[in-house]
């Protein structure tokens, strides 16, 4: 999962995925309700899409959408709003106000999160320095554009270093204090797959085989890697408060559901965030003093059956189309 997503040269991320741009912010205040905003939104998403088509036609391309760019600026100012007030409480003058920021996207969000400093607090606007990892090449490129020489940078391009790796290849310690922004990333990592046991509760971990026709197979195999094992463990010892995975139901009635004609003998899958337990892991060694700020969806629509399941889609024709199985071509 991590290649299809991550890999340079044909995963999703790096060379699929298309942001939408929304031009300028929507009026919100002269919005009738949530039925004329998804007309006006539907709207401009033909439009980009239409300009899209006019550099290159594609039936199947990957776009998506986020809170950074249909709320924009008001959910980067929030955002800031925090960060200024945080940073005032426990931090000034005595350190900088160091951003991080892991995945950014267009880079609106930086855009936004500098513009409100400097127009709210100028003070705290001279110490800020703003950081982003990214580890798509083209969104790196496009971050840096907007920041070069364009009234769109609005000044800001001294404040700002983009650094073209992923987050996990990160080797070099920050001692200083600083705040680390990942929003609406954490849903985009990668994730193990776990079936257990329906009777001795023994945990076994998805391998995906790919054939010469590039058809894929499936398997679950008791052989569980280290860091699924790791994650294993922690779950366990952390969640003692009602956490919902498969060896939650009752032991019973897995044993009489277990003995059932055509019944499996595995539970359904749970998709454990490996990746994200590495992040911390990041984020524990290379920024001892940092504070996390993160947004994310608590629930995603249309998803895979499972525990904790992905939602996996396609497009054709600009329409999206939800796909029932995470076993889709590399950089789907």
């Amino acid at each position: 999962m991590i290649d299809s997503l991550y890999n340079s040269t044909y995963g999703y991320f790096s060379d699929q995925a298309n942001i939408f741009d929304a031009g300028e912010p929507f009026d919100f205040r002269n919005m009738r309700d949530e039925a004329e905003f998804e007309s006006v939104l539907g709207e401009r998403y033909v439009s980009f899409e239409d300009r899209l088509d006019k550099e290159k036609y594609n039936e199947t391309r990957q776009l998506w959408h986020t809170p950074t760019e249909l709320f924009r600026p008001h959910y980067a100012e929030a955002m800031a709003r925090y960060l200024v007030a945080n940073y005032k409480i426990s931090l000034y003058p005595y350190h900088d106000l160091i951003l991080y920021e892991v995945g950014a996207g267009n880079g609106s969000f930086m855009l936004s999160v500098l513009d409100f400093i400097r127009n709210t607090s100028p003070e705290v606007y001279e110490r800020t320095k703003y950081k982003i990892i990214e580890i798509s090449p083209a969104l790196a490129a496009l971050q840096t554009s907007r920041l070069q020489g364009t009234a769109e940078s609005r000044g800001h391009v001294h404040k700002v270093e983009v650094v073209n790796k992923s987050v996990f290849s990160w080797d070099k310690l920050v001692s200083s204090p600083c705040f680390f922004l990942a929003m609406e990333v954490i849903d985009n990592f990668a994730h193990d797959a776990i079936r257990y046991n329906a009777i001795t509760e023994e945990p076994l971990q998805g391998i995906v085989l790919v054939d010469t026709d590039g058809e894929f197979y499936e398997f679950y195999s008791p052989d569980v890697d280290p860091i699924a094992a790791r994650f294993l463990r922690v779950r366990d010892a952390a969640c003692s408060f009602p956490y919902n995975y498969p060896l939650r139901t009752s032991r019973l009635v897995r044993n009489i559901r277990s003995r059932l004609p055509l019944s499996p003998n595995l539970t359904p899958p749970e998709y454990i965030p490996t990746r994200l337990m590495q992040f911390f892991d990041v984020l524990q060694r290379y920024f001892p003093a940092h504070k996390l700020l993160l947004s994310d969806f608590h629930s995603l629509p249309d998803s895979v059956p499972g525990f904790n399941a992905p939602v996996v889609q396609t497009r054709f024709q600009r329409r999206t189309i939800p796909v029932s199985t995470p076993l889709v071509g590399a950089g789907g």
